[in-house]
């Protein structure tokens, strides 16, 4: 068995583990031994690939392996790994890790809680090592499912709402790839899914006509990025983020959202490119309108979980911007957003659970003096709020330069006033930011049972600062992560051709 396999055959370990663990310590002993040994295994695989790279390896994929599994279509269970897929399994790793610890004390049904959990994150390490195109269809389908239950059941406020809007939302969106998927498949000749052999045809001209392309690309780039935030099919993400809880709003926001954008740019640009440079600029407007559009909104709301989720909607937007500039600088900042928006986020939805658990409010007109009540939290909140408007030395400021210079770059008026209209998201988020830090942690406490509160737990102290270390060491330290993924961006934007976009008016 190929060893990335084992991203998936340890989840499906832990979901036996769950369904015979009797008692929740059991429970506890079984995510706690699988999330750790999904960690380690992230982790190795990290320092292997990034060992393999310096010592030349040099195919675009590495660890590949695959076997027939549906003759008929040509579906094959195909994995590999280059440096953004070792990434986003790092990223998804320190998730469900920390996200093990955020839920220490859920009740009640905590083994069936943690069932879905299990398998929404199967869903997610498998898409992440698929090189079919059905192959991660179907994981990306799997990530999905489990959010319905998981919020109607264990969340709150209008959860059967969210769940729903949620998951019609995103299964609409399934039906837009799947038909984009297909259309690929047959428009490449119908002999394969595998991602590289269609990318990599040698047969001369590119095997899906230009024609095709400029179909099935909205297809493909809209049902992804119905998951990546992308404007106006985002409305689905702050109820869901509102109503869920706290583990799953880190999983949802941190990772799974990411399998947007990392959709959009391993399949749509990769496999249509010429489609790409014709109708990118359309996206692009409506990635911008959703950068500064979250940020606005994110202004006038007054729950601390919409805030949160209408950031996250601007943040992934600025994903989406930097893949669509198609230049390797913005590129690069567009897989390092995905990782520091996953690691940021994660922390402020661990944050917000732990203090609304305590406070039971998430209304900001109903919190203040928090820093004298749970010092440790409201100072980790600070930190979080820091590395969410870009401070140096944090992962957020590192992503965000990357994407701006990268943007700028494309010399042209189009480009260069939706990079500089995009930037404007910056001042906006410090201007949230800022206002909420003073509201909740600093004054006077006005309600008699807050100031009885007490502050974090040593499960919730571990978690937090997990995703804290994560966060600064990103920020800190972040040319390894370049060198991590800078060879999984230059094909794609080798494919993408800088010939090809001539024929776009904007470029």
């Amino acid at each position: 068995m190929n060893f990335l396999s084992l991203f998936v055959f340890i989840p499906l370990v832990m979901l036996l583990g769950l369904w015979l663990a009797r008692g929740i310590k059991g429970v506890r002993a079984v995510m706690v031994a699988g999330s750790t040994a999904l960690l380690a295994l992230s982790v190795w695989l990290t320092y292997t690939f990034l060992c393999d790279r310096a010592a030349g390896a040099d195919a675009e994929m590495l660890y590949t392996a695959s076997f027939s599994w549906f003759e008929p279509l040509h579906i094959e269970y195909s994995v590999g790994v280059d440096g953004i897929s070792v990434a986003m399994l790092l990223l998804s790793a320190i998730i469900v890790f920390t996200g093990t610890f955020a839920s220490w004390q859920l009740k009640p049904l905590t083994k069936e809680y943690f069932l879905w959990f299990t398998l929404l994150s199967l869903g997610v390490f498998g898409f992440f090592i698929s090189v079919d195109m059905f192959a991660m269809f179907m994981f990306y389908e799997v990530a999905l499912i489990p959010m319905y239950l998981l919020i109607g059941v264990w969340g709150s406020g209008r959860k059967e709402y969210a769940a729903m809007k949620l998951t019609l939302m995103l299964m609409g969106g399934s039906a837009f790839l799947m038909c984009g998927i297909f259309g690929i498949f047959y428009g490449a000749g119908g002999a394969t899914m595998n991602i590289l052999d269609i990318a990599h045809h040698t047969g001369g001209a590119h095997p899906i006509a230009v024609e095709q392309q400029m179909l099935w690309f909205p297809l493909t780039f809209i049902g992804f990025g119905v998951l990546g935030a992308l404007f106006p099919f985002h409305t689905w993400s702050p109820d869901g983020h509102a109503s869920a809880p706290t583990a799953v709003s880190m999983l949802h926001a941190g990772v799974l959202m990411k399998l947007g954008g990392y959709g959009c740019f391993r399949i749509a640009m990769f496999l249509m490119p010429q489609a790409a440079n014709e109708l990118g600029w359309i996206f692009l407007i409506l990635t911008g309108i959703s950068v500064v559009y979250g940020a606005f909104s994110a202004c006038v709301q007054t729950d601390l979980k919409y805030i949160n989720a209408y950031s996250s909607v601007s943040h992934c937007g600025l994903v989406l911007f930097a893949i669509l500039m198609m230049n390797t600088t913005a590129c690069t900042g567009a897989v390092l957003q995905m990782l520091s928006h996953g690691l940021m986020t994660a922390l402020f939805f661990a944050l917000i659970g732990m203090i609304y658990g305590r406070t039971h409010t998430r209304d900001i007109r109903e919190l203040s003096g928090l820093m004298r009540i749970m010092p440790f939290l409201a100072v980790c909140y600070v930190i979080a709020g820091l590395a969410n408007l870009g401070l140096p030395g944090l992962s957020g400021f590192i992503a965000e330069m990357t994407i701006f210079v990268g943007s700028f770059q494309n010399a042209d008026t189009f480009h260069r006033v939706l990079t500089i209209a995009a930037c404007t998201s910056i001042v906006i988020t410090a201007v949230y930011i800022l206002r909420l830090v003073g509201k909740i942690l600093y004054g006077t406490c006005q309600n008699e049972h807050h100031k009885q509160l007490t502050d974090a737990t040593w499960d919730e102290r571990f978690a937090v600062i997990c995703l804290i270390a994560a966060v600064a060491g990103l920020g800190m330290a972040p040319l390894w992560v370049s060198h991590l993924i800078e060879g999984g961006v230059a094909p794609i934007i080798e494919s993408i051709g800088h010939a090809a976009s001539n024929s776009n008016p904007f470029m």
